[in-house]
């Protein structure tokens, strides 16, 4: 099991990233949370099997359909023993 913090950068707010991000995590078996933050970008928390993991990376780099994603950049993290996938309020 691996942890992954992401943030995506580009036209990522308004176009149904979220709940597309919460429905792959259940397909992929991830736990964790995305949220939006106030400059912007999408947040997101990953954590899972590194082949789940490198999946979800690979699709956050083009989102959904409407998202136009710039940059998705990915820091290294300790497990943080999430339970689920949820979206978390903006910050």
């Amino acid at each position: 099991m691996i942890a992954r913090l992401l943030r995506i950068y580009g036209k990522v707010q308004g176009v149904y990233f979220r709940d597309s991000a919460v429905m792959l995590s259940g397909e992929l078996g991830l736990s964790g949370w995305v949220r939006n933050r106030s400059d912007n970008t999408v947040e997101v928390l990953l954590e899972g099997e590194p082949s789940a993991v490198d999946a979800f990376i690979r699709w956050a780099q083009r989102g959904p359909t409407a998202a136009r994603v710039d940059k998705v950049s990915v820091i290294e993290l300790g497990l943080q023993a999430c339970k689920g996938f949820t979206r978390r309020p903006t910050l």
